[in-house]
């Protein structure tokens, strides 16, 4: 079976889809599952960090308490939709190691204050990025955003190296780095030879397997557990917002500003993936509920900065594996997860009996993340292919990135206030993928047109006219042209909704954007229009097709369409959508 196949197979195994009714009784046991696969993690990142940047007991409780709410909270908010906000899916959310790195660094450099205005700030960016995501998407392409989330893995290397070494103090500090082998051999093991019904829980097994061995090895300190109190909500620990932007603060945003912006390009697919993970049948993506995503992971960093825990956004793996386990993609699942994450809040033993988990088990844990982060990367990376230019450009940059990382260059040389900027290998990596992006663009020696009229049948001579003339300037031959031309037509028709502009509205702007390639010319068409997309309407006529069905005059442009054009895809997104359609043509 291909993977092709057995994707069709688990979607087709889907008992209960989003919107449908759910037993409450399965919700309760599909809901407790849930939190369980990311219990853990939320503790775990969020005591490393907090250790890392040498914070003490009463910070690591108000930040641990902090985390539990805002994920719960955002957890049942992704499953809803409300105005812009929410995925309408079960999407989990909680603090990743994405932000470790910059997390550690704005703790050690001004405390949790720090942390928590250089987080609201990052938020800030990353709800523009929901805001102008159709148009960021030529700069921040796959190539960038998979180097960014590699240097990112390299960034949080050594903070998981420094856990393995720590042990409690007189202890060989040779059990350490045996108690982390411990982990991470169960961890290798379970991934590779659990049965599938162990998977999801093979790192809570990990775990489990660490501290039983650091036990045995007098490594595992109980009495932070035994002082904790069984209830109640934490007094202290936060200072509040740091008002005061000093040097610290400008240095260290850019940092933030780029993990904060590549997080928000990965949660796109986090979105998309649970999308096509809870349906029976292939659906179009509905960027919209992306969007939704985007937005609510946005107002997560934000509410984390305003309490002072490390940032809070998506895990999509987790989810797209607790909906493949149990076959239910019910969304009112994220209404029982996010009640007991909220009722487990309140109940700072249960959190300490994580909190405690010895350094050397939390730093394997870590380092697994890292490497699952590393190959996420490479996969974003090679996602759309890799020619020689984008091999290039994500080479160059991580080179660059890498080289920088933990390195005092830019200090030696030039010294000052910004050399923590400079020596940040995941911005400077960044901003090199980035500058070779926008170079590419610039030099391309057949340089996009652009032509910007009315949605409506009396544009069509004028779109005519500017398709004629690229195929002209590319020499294609006659048969060719008249295919691009073609294209053109029957996509504007296929886009003009049938019941016309709202009385006393003038007809929506149509922006057509050509972009001309080796032996093809891809069209990009933005406009706004119905609520259909025209990717699932062009599926529809393949099955009419198969079904021998007969052809309706309004589904006439669209067959054409398909006809014509190489490939067809639909984005639909609050207030623009956009439709690229690729044309091959010769001389």
């Amino acid at each position: 079976m291909t993977s092709a196949d057995n994707g069709t197979a688990n979607r087709e195994g889907i008992r209960y889809e989003p919107d449908d009714p759910c037993p409450p009784l399965l919700l309760l046991g599909v809901g407790l599952q849930g939190v369980m696969m990311i219990l853990t993690s939320i503790v775990v990142i969020v005591a490393v960090t907090a250790r890392s940047g040498g914070q003490d007991d009463d910070y690591l409780t108000w930040a641990v308490f902090a985390a539990l709410i805002i994920s719960g909270a955002l957890i049942a908010l992704q499953a809803s939709r409300v105005w812009r906000l929410g995925a309408g899916h079960i999407l989990f959310m909680g603090p990743t190691t994405n932000f470790v790195a910059v997390a550690v660094l704005a703790l050690e450099a001004g405390g949790p204050a720090l942390l928590a205005s250089l987080t609201v700030a990052g938020s800030l960016f990353y709800l523009m990025l929901a805001f102008w995501l159709p148009l960021l998407r030529r700069v921040i392409t796959p190539a960038v955003s998979g180097t960014v989330l590699m240097l990112i893995a390299v960034s949080v290397l050594p903070i998981a190296l420094e856990r393995i070494r720590e042990v409690p103090e007189g202890a060989d500090p040779t059990k350490g780095p045996f108690i982390a082998f411990v982990t991470m051999a169960v961890t290798a093991v379970l991934a590779l030879r659990a049965p599938r019904s162990l998977k999801p829980w093979s790192p809570l097994l990990a775990l489990f397997a660490g501290c039983v061995t650091a036990a045995m090895l007098g490594a595992y300190e109980i009495q932070p557990v035994i002082d904790a109190a069984w209830a109640g909500i934490p007094t202290g620990g936060f200072p509040g917002l740091e008002l005061n932007l000093g040097a610290d603060f400008w240095t260290l945003l850019p940092a933030f500003v780029v993990v904060t912006l590549v997080g928000g390009v990965k949660n796109m697919g986090d979105s998309v993936a649970v999308q096509q993970a809870s349906t029976r049948k292939p659906r179009v993506t509905d960027f919209r509920l992306v969007q939704g995503a985007l937005n609510t992971n946005g107002l997560g960093i934000l509410l984390s900065g305003l309490v002072g825990t490390p940032p809070t956004t998506a895990y999509s793996s987790r989810s797209v594996m607790l909906i493949t386990f149990t076959s239910v993609a019910a969304r009112r699942v994220g209404y029982v997860m996010g009640a007991v994450l909220a009722v487990l809040a309140l109940f700072p033993k249960f959190a300490a009996v994580l909190v405690s988990i010895p350094s050397p088990v939390m730093g394997a844990y870590i380092l697994v993340a890292i490497g699952t982060l590393f190959v996420s990367g490479m996969r974003t990376a090679v996602k759309d292919g890799l020619d020689a230019q984008k091999a290039a450009i994500v080479s160059v940059a991580f080179a660059v990135g890498a080289g920088l990382e933990q390195q005092t260059i830019f200090a030696d040389l030039l010294g000052g206030a910004w050399s923590p900027l400079l020596d940040n290998g995941v911005v400077m990596g960044a901003g090199t993928a980035v500058l070779l992006t926008l170079f590419i663009e610039a030099t391309n020696p057949v340089r996009q047109t652009r032509l910007e009229v009315d949605l409506s049948v009396s544009s069509l001579p004028e779109i005519d006219r500017f398709l004629c003339d690229i195929a002209s300037r590319l020499g294609w031959n006659q048969s060719s042209t008249q295919r691009l031309r073609s294209a053109g037509e029957e996509t504007l028709i296929s886009l003009i909704h049938p019941r016309g502009p709202a009385p006393g509205e003038g007809p929506p702007r149509f922006i057509v954007i050509a972009r001309p390639g080796d032996g093809r010319v891809e069209l990009e068409f933005l406009a706004v229009f119905d609520e259909e997309n025209l990717e699932d309407r062009l599926a529809y006529l393949s099955e009419e097709a198969e079904g021998g069905q007969g052809i309706e005059e309004g589904e006439i442009s669209l067959r054409l369409l398909r006809h014509y054009a190489a490939s067809v895809q639909h984005q639909k997104y609050h207030g623009l959508d956009v439709v690229t359609v690729h044309v091959r043509g010769s001389r």
